[in-house]
């Protein structure tokens, strides 16, 4: 006799919007990553924004966002979130973890969003510095990977599942990109790594007197979902239908792909977005129709 044998399917990620949902086949796939391309002024960070509030019904927490942009300002996530989720956003502030103690406790280290880049200006490739700023920017860039990590990690060990990644910036090459390589650094470094060793990263030699804390707040790493937003150059869909990817791209490592851009028939202007890849997934393959509402990103005509 053969005992039958059964596969659990990894439950999906809603984005927040349950028509988007139908069309990735149920949802994103939870330790992936979802890239979100399309010019300025989209809908990217609304999109962003329902994506973080979904986390609450799905996971009892809603998701957390790291601004990248380096411009001097933020992608206005405080704006839309107080407008499309009733949600008042807690910013970290850029400081050094002192006492490792205030890691475990909720009110010291859950926080919703950090900009930790906001000085560069429009900087973000080596070519906008000159050697004494790039020297500055090396020794700086230690400092902000710290609090980077304590970031993410008190976040997870507190129960949020999914992350936001916002403010990436077009350059010529992506491959000469600040962001694009801090981004493959939290990537590689805190969201696929296990959590007992970010916690190392991050304590280092405090690390064995807070072993015991650190393996009862373990997370599954593989249940983080994250959702990074990009600034194309290119504005019309078609136009980005067609982009190819450059070697390197973070595109070629993500598991989804949807692409927003606006559409043009005849003497009016839409916006429609497309699941240009779904990595292990059916998906449908359609253009679909978007407005951005008081509510957010509302998928249909």
């Amino acid at each position: 006799m053969t005992m039958a044998t059964t596969s659990t399917k990894p439950q999906r990620i809603s984005t927040g919007l349950p028509q988007l949902d139908q069309m990735l086949g149920g949802g994103l796939l939870p330790g992936k990553l979802a890239v979100i391309l399309g010019a300025t002024g989209i809908g990217k960070t609304q999109l962003g924004i329902q994506f973080a509030k979904a986390g609450l019904d799905q996971e009892g927490e809603r998701g957390i966002f790291f601004d990248m942009t380096a411009r001097g300002d933020s992608q206005n996530h405080s704006d839309y979130a107080d407008r499309i989720a009733d949600w008042n956003l807690k910013e970290m502030p850029l400081e050094r973890l002192q006492n490792p103690e205030d890691l475990w406790s909720v009110e010291k280290s859950r926080y919703d969003c950090i900009h930790p880049f906001h000085q560069l200006g429009k900087r973000v490739t080596r070519d906008d510095l000159d050697n004494d700023e790039y020297r500055e920017w090396q020794a700086d860039l230690t400092r902000k990977l710290d609090i980077t990590i304590r970031f993410f990690y008190g976040n997870f060990i507190h129960g949020v599942r999914r992350c936001v990644i916002d403010g990436i910036e077009p350059s010529d090459k992506p491959s000469d990109s600040f962001q694009f390589d801090i981004f493959e650094y939290i990537h590689n470094q805190i969201l696929k790594k296990d959590c007992e060793w970010v916690a190392r990263d991050l304590l280092r030699v405090h690390y064995r007197a807070h072993a015991d804390e650190v393996s009862r707040f373990a997370y599954p790493q593989s249940q983080i979902a994250s959702m990074i937003l990009c600034t194309s150059q290119e504005v019309m869909l078609e136009e980005l239908l067609s982009r190819p990817l450059d070697s390197g791209d973070i595109l070629s490592n993500a598991n989804t792909i949807i692409l927003m851009g606006k559409t043009r028939e005849g003497m009016k202007m839409g916006r429609a977005l497309h699941i240009a890849k779904h990595r292990g997934s059916a998906c449908e393959d359609s253009i679909v129709p978007y407005t951005i509402q008081e509510e957010g990103i509302v998928i249909g005509n």
